[in-house]
């Protein structure tokens, strides 16, 4: 379809289109299109000159689907979630992450599209919506939506997600920040350790070490972390599992851990978020932070430096981590458009352990 006859659908008595605007102005179909699709195509002045027109004939551009036709791009990306969209903005995280992938794309006019990687009703997001790409981010790998979109031959960028051959994917050192948190619970002298980790699948709660597996790359790899360094020093820790899509933030599992083991002087935990739930309920069980108790969290969230007292966590650049995820989507989408190939990248950005005040020796090193 040629661009100088987006709007032949649109034809129709007391209907104002492409030509109306043309007529009106002395010029073109293709220079009124062009005035809201290339805008390079034309000086400044003419394309004010058909812009004013336009608004005071009520026409308001080509139709979307037209044009989207027309140039065979829907000028919009997804971004696929285990979670629904709604719960991701609950999590300060996830949403600077979305928030430096808009600031991304923005400038090159596409648009973004949290999907939920679970059907609703007869729509199946990952199958369903129109789209020109996808960041599969924190997917469950159980769900079936990241093989939705393969079958689509949509191009993909993959974060925290295992690497795959021909995918481009950003992730973070998530083991060796786990390993850091670890050491610096030991170097502290704590011996009676919790980790709070997170999975897709049961078993939840208390777990033994042999079923903590964890589900999904990060959960996989920070348990991996923590797990490896206690080990090392001859500590068998406490092990809970959270659900993946749980919105407790934590909240109970230091009920829990202190059944299993009364005398716990330390918990890691899968992230600030998880880590906040439980200095609220150390708080509320009249257990002092971190003179009984020492925790750590894992991302430094906003959150963190909010919490009283501040919690010592491991940094992500998760600002970096969207920007990165982003322009590799754009030039895979561009791939695929132009017929140019692109070698795929694979990044891992650096983790940093920040030591703040929710850590100090247990009480009985003091």
């Amino acid at each position: 379809m040629r661009a100088d006859r987006l709007d032949e659908s649109e034809a129709g008595v007391g209907r104002v289109t492409l030509q109306t605007v043309a007529d009106k102005v002395g010029v073109s179909r293709m220079t009124v299109s062009n005035a809201f699709s290339r805008p390079d195509q034309l000086s400044a002045a003419l394309r004010d000159t058909v812009l004013k027109a336009a608004d005071e004939l009520g026409y308001t551009g080509p139709d979307p689907s037209a044009r989207a036709l027309a140039r065979g791009s829907t000028g919009s990306v997804g971004v696929l979630l285990s979670n629904s969209p709604a719960e991701a903005f609950t999590d300060e995280i996830a949403a600077a992450f979305f928030s430096s992938i808009a600031a991304t794309l923005s400038p090159l006019g596409i648009a973004l599209t949290l999907l939920s990687s679970e059907p609703s009703g007869d729509v199946m997001p990952a199958r369903d919506v129109a789209m020109d790409g996808v960041i599969v981010y924190n997917c469950d790998p159980e769900s079936g939506a990241r093989e939705q979109v393969e079958r689509r031959k949509l191009p993909l960028v993959l974060v925290d997600q295992p690497n795959t051959r021909g995918f481009s994917s950003v992730n973070v050192e998530d083991r060796s920040g786990a390993r850091a948190a670890a050491q610096h619970i030991i170097d502290l002298g704590h011996a009676k350790v919790a980790l709070i980790g997170k999975t897709g699948a049961p078993p939840f709660g208390i777990v033994e070490a042999s079923t903590a597996t964890g589900q999904g790359y990060a959960s996989t790899e920070r348990l991996a972390g923590w797990t490896e360094v206690l080990t090392a020093a001859g500590i068998e820790p406490v092990i809970l599992q959270e659900p993946i899509d749980s919105t407790d933030g934590g909240r109970g599992a230091l009920k829990a851990i202190l059944e299993a083991q009364p005398d716990t002087t330390a918990i890691l935990a899968f992230s600030d978020a998880m880590a906040a739930g439980v200095l609220l309920d150390a708080h509320d069980a009249g257990i002092a932070v971190p003179e009984q108790l020492s925790v750590v969290g894992f991302d430094d969230n906003p959150l963190a430096t909010r919490l009283r007292p501040q919690l010592t966590t491991v940094r992500q650049d998760v600002s970096e981590k969207g920007r990165l995820a982003a322009s590799m989507l754009v030039d895979a989408v561009e791939d695929r458009r132009t017929g140019r190939t692109t070698k795929p990248r694979a990044v891992t950005l650096p983790t940093e352990l920040v030591v703040r005040d929710s850590t100090a020796p247990p009480p009985r090193r003091r």
